[in-house]
C-alpha cells in the first residue's frame, strides 16, 4: 500500500515521533543526547519553528512544534540527517540509524494542545528514565523542566505553553505542575499518537458501523482530532475526498471554509449573501466560488447560494477561469 502525503503547511501543529531503526537506540551517552536537543535547538531558532514540547528517549523522540515557513519535512530531515551523521562518525557505525520515515501527526489545537504537552513531558516518567515528577522537574532531556522553570532554552516556546493555563507567569507554572502531576495517574493515552478520532470511538469497527447508519464520521492516522477537522484538513489537502463525503458534511466543510476566508480578509460572512459588488468582495466570491465547486463538490447552484450570487454568475467565473 502506498504511503500517504504528509499533511503540512506554515502554521500546522504537528506532533513528531522518531524511532530508532528496528528499535535501536538513538542515544548511547549524554554526549549523543546533548548534541540531539542542541541541534533542534538551533534548528528551530534558524528556521523560525515554534516548540512547544519535546522529550528525548532512549530508541525514540518526541516533539510538538508548529511548522515554520521552511516547512515540517526541511526541519525534520536536517535534524535527522545532521544528527545521524556526527553519531555514526562518533560510534563508528554506517547505515541508517533512524526508521526511513518519521510519524508526523497534524493536531487540531484547541482540544488537544495541553494533553499533547502532558503526554510529550510525561514520557521520561513512564518510562523509568526518571524515578518521581520532582526529578522530572530538573531532568535535562525534556522539555518539562523548562516549563516549570527549572531549565532555560531561549528556542523552546514556553510562554506560549503556559498562556494555557494563566496570565501571570507564576501561577501559569503552578497550574501547569498540577496538571501533568493529574496525569501520571490517568496512564498512557493512545489516542495521542495518532488517528485519534478512530481510537476513542473504540476502533475501525465502530467508525465502519456509524458509517452504515445515519451518522458519518472522518477518521485519518495522520490527523489528531474531531471528525470535522479531520474533513476541513483532508478537503483542502486532497479535494477529490470531499466528493466522497455526504451533502450535509459538504455542507458543513463549505461553511467553516467561508467563514475562515472572511475572516483572513476581514469580512464580516453576512457580507456575502447581502449582494454588495464591492471589488474586495467580488475577489472573495471568486476565489471561494472555484473551493467550493470544483475542489469541495458543491453543485453551482449550492455555491451561489452561499456566496449570494446567481447561477449564472458562478458559471461564468468558473468558465473564465477555465479560459485562463
Amino acid at each position: 500500500m502506498p504511503r500517504k502525503a504528509r499533511l503540512d503547511a506554515p502554521g500546522t501543529l504537528h506532533h513528531v515521533i522518531l524511532r530508532g531503526i528496528e528499535k535501536r537506540r538513538i542515544v548511547r551517552d549524554n554526549r549523543d543526547r546533548r548534541d540531539f536537543v542542541d541541534r533542534m535547538g538551533t534548528l528551530a531558532q534558524e528556521t523560525e519553528t515554534p516548540l512547544y514540547a519535546w522529550a528525548l528517549m532512549t530508541n525514540h523522540a518526541h516533539i510538538l512544534l508548529r511548522s515554520g515557513s521552511f516547512g515540517l519535512s526541511t526541519f525534520m530531515r536536517r535534524l535527522l540527517t545532521g544528527y545521524a551523521v556526527n553519531f555514526n562518525l562518533r560510534h563508528r557505525r554506517h547505515g541508517h540509524l533512524f526508521q526511513n520515515r518519521y510519524k508526523s501527526i497534524v493536531c487540531e489545537e484547541d482540544p488537544y494542545f495541553k494533553e499533547l504537552v502532558r503526554y510529550i513531558h510525561l514520557n521520561p516518567l513512564r518510562a523509568g528514565l526518571v524515578q518521581s515528577l520532582s526529578i522530572l522537574d530538573r531532568y535535562e532531556w525534556c522539555g518539562h523542566a523548562a516549563v516549570v522553570g527549572q531549565r532555560e532554552h531561549s528556542w523552546q516556546d514556553t510562554d506560549y505553553v503556559l498562556e494555557f493555563f494563566a496570565d501571570r507567569k507564576t501561577a501559569a507554572r503552578e497550574r501547569y505542575r498540577k496538571f501533568v502531576e493529574k496525569g501520571v495517574a490517568e496512564g498512557r493515552k493512545p489516542e495521542l499518537v495518532g488517528g485519534g478520532l478512530i481510537r476513542s470511538m473504540g476502533g475501525w469497527s465502530v467508525v465502519k458501523s456509524l458509517r452504515r447508519g445515519e451518522r458519518t464520521e472522518k477518521g485519518d492516522e495522520r490527523i489528531l482530532g474531531s471528525s470535522e477537522f479531520v474533513l476541513q484538513l483532508l478537503c483542502e489537502a486532497e479535494p477529490d475526498i470531499c466528493y466522497q463525503l455526504p451533502r450535509k458534511k459538504q455542507e458543513d466543510v463549505a461553511d467553516n471554509l467561508i467563514e475562515k476566508a472572511c475572516r483572513e480578509n476581514g469580512i464580516d460572512p453576512a457580507a456575502l449573501t447581502a449582494g454588495s459588488r464591492s471589488r474586495k468582495l467580488s475577489a472573495l466570491r471568486h476565489e471561494l466560488a472555484d473551493g467550493l465547486v470544483n475542489e469541495l463538490g458543491l453543485s453551482m447552484a449550492e455555491a451561489a447560494r452561499r456566496l449570494g450570487v446567481t447561477t449564472s454568475a458562478i458559471s461564468n467565473v468558473l468558465r473564465r477561469k477555465c479560459i485562463k
